[in-house]
């Protein structure tokens, strides 16, 4: 067995999801794994470089976990002809110009979404990206997620004959940061930052859409902001400029309809924090994170409307829980195992910098619906 090593620049491990998700569970699991074996007698081993703005953050993470290599310098790391992938998970306001240096330095990229602040400059990465003949790619953790591969199975199989209907929850309550502090940095919730529940959701909205249903051809959103201040983590009150809430309808080829809804301030009355109700001709089902259930046409009952009589029936009872069928590893580090398969093997990968445009352009287009108050349709991008 040959292990080859491949160099991670990994820029944003600081931030939650860069360090708990990327970092530690898919890149150290893989290391604590020995390796990925590509299956041809040869093991990857990912060495990550950390790299960010505050050495001091960098160094205590690396002292945890054993690693060696810390650098803020950006430009330095990229001219380093042994780093062979550069990963972002910044603040979205400053992964445009980072992905751009690393990808005129030749770097294989990966990195989190949306990988612009507009249409036009995700447009312009993914033509740079080809251009320069690296490979690409974009993280798309949800359709990785137990549940909505279980929904993707039976999407598969068949099991709903003609798509009616997708219906989305997502969200919970994000603390204001006064009385306790929030759950998500105070960035989130400043447009000057980059902030904003359409911006970061509407994308995850596209690739789920376009995964299982199809192309989403319109959007009709509502985006607001229902909490108009927040404390930020220093306890000093700011302005939220961004919106906290999005309802958007969207229409997929085909014909069917979806309607999501994503917020930071609703508390949660559902089975986990995001759930898809898909209804269709010969079934229906119900996925979350980690549970899919499902109702055949054969086996849906007849209900009556009574408002004069209690109900009797406990309908979460008449589904049917959709068995695992597989071990499921974390979602996060199955794609990127993928990727490094692709970056080193060249197996197919289409999740690139051309899909995350995709998601770029519904964000930017459900934006525009909530400013003019209509249904706009979504064109096909291509470079």
């Amino acid at each position: 067995m040959t292990r080859r090593t491949v160099r991670i620049a990994m820029n944003g491990v600081t931030g939650r999801m860069g360090y708990r998700q990327h970092l530690v569970r898919s890149i150290l699991a893989l290391r604590e794994q020995g390796g990925l074996d590509l299956g041809d007698g040869t093991v990857l081993w990912p060495e990550p470089v950390l790299l960010g703005r505050r050495e001091h953050a960098l160094r205590e993470i690396a002292e945890r976990h054993g690693l060696e290599h810390v650098s803020t310098d950006l430009d330095t790391v990229l001219a380093d002809p042994d780093v062979d992938v550069y990963f972002d998970s910044q603040v979205t306001s400053a992964r445009e110009e980072s992905l751009r240096k690393a990808i005129a330095a030749g770097k294989h990229v990966y990195t989190e979404k949306p990988t612009a602040t507009g249409l036009a400059g995700a447009l312009e990465l993914a033509r740079l990206a080809q251009d320069r003949g690296i490979r690409h790619g974009v993280v798309q953790d949800k359709i990785f997620l137990p549940g909505l591969r279980k929904l993707k199975r039976l999407v598969d199989a068949g099991f709903f004959g003609r798509v009616l209907s997708v219906r989305g929850e997502f969200g919970y309550w994000v603390f204001e940061g006064d009385w306790q502090p929030a759950q998500r940095p105070s960035w989130n919730y400043r447009a000057e930052d980059g902030g904003g529940i359409v911006v970061d959701m509407f994308p995850h909205w596209e690739y789920v859409l376009h995964e299982l249903f199809g192309r989403v051809t319109s959007v009709q959103a509502l985006a607001t902001t229902h909490i108009p201040q927040r404390w930020d983590e220093h306890g000093k009150p700011y302005d939220a400029t961004a919106d906290d809430a999005a309802y958007g309808i969207f229409e997929i080829e085909g014909g069917a309809i979806a309607q999501i809804n994503s917020s930071w301030a609703v508390r949660v009355h559902r089975d986990e924090l995001v759930e898809f109700q898909v209804d269709g001709t010969h079934g229906s089902a119900v996925a979350g994170l980690r549970h899919c259930r499902a109702q055949h046409r054969g086996a849906t009952p007849k209900p009556v409307w009574n408002p004069d009589l209690p109900a009797t029936e406990v309908f979460r009872d008449q589904w049917q829980e959709v068995p695992d069928n597989a071990e499921f590893d974390n979602g996060f580090k199955e794609q990127w195992e993928l990727f490094l398969r692709h970056v080193h093997a060249g197996t197919p990968y289409h999740w690139d910098l051309l899909a995350g445009a995709r998601g770029v352009q519904l964000a930017e287009l459900g934006l525009r619906s909530s400013a003019e108050g209509r249904r706009i349709d979504v064109p096909e991008v291509a470079l």
